[in-house]
């Protein structure tokens, strides 16, 4: 079994930083590409960064220039830090990525976190 854990959320004044994690257990050969999204109250979820297999990244447009999206193979690990945070990146954020298992190291599969929840108040 395969189990994504985000953590790293909280409360956090405008102008602060929260770094996210992402974990990926249990019988993991290969955390591929990952993605971070996030759901504010009454909006659709949207995607937030995206990091491949080779450690290309990309941005949401609200967000370029304040996240950066990385990653740690060894700990299978996928990072979300949030610089200069602003009220309207409050939402729960969800990570999500293509995984390879030992059972099978052919194929991969799609997996998601619980979301943690980042809240930018004064």
């Amino acid at each position: 079994q395969v189990q994504l854990v985000e953590s790293g959320g909280g409360s956090v004044q405008p102008g602060g930083s929260l770094r996210l994690s992402c974990t990926a257990s249990g019988n993991v050969f290969s955390v591929n590409n990952a993605n971070w999204h996030r759901q504010a109250p009454g909006k659709q979820r949207e995607l937030v960064a995206a990091i491949t297999w080779t450690d290309s990244t990309d941005y949401a447009d609200s967000v370029k220039g304040r996240f950066t999206i990385s990653r740690d193979n060894a700990k299978k690990t996928v990072y979300l830090q949030m610089d200069s945070l602003k009220p309207e990146d409050t939402a729960v954020y969800y990570c999500n990525a293509f995984i390879t298992t030992t059972d099978d190291i052919r194929y991969q599969d799609e997996y998601w976190g619980q979301g943690t929840q980042v809240t930018v108040s004064s």
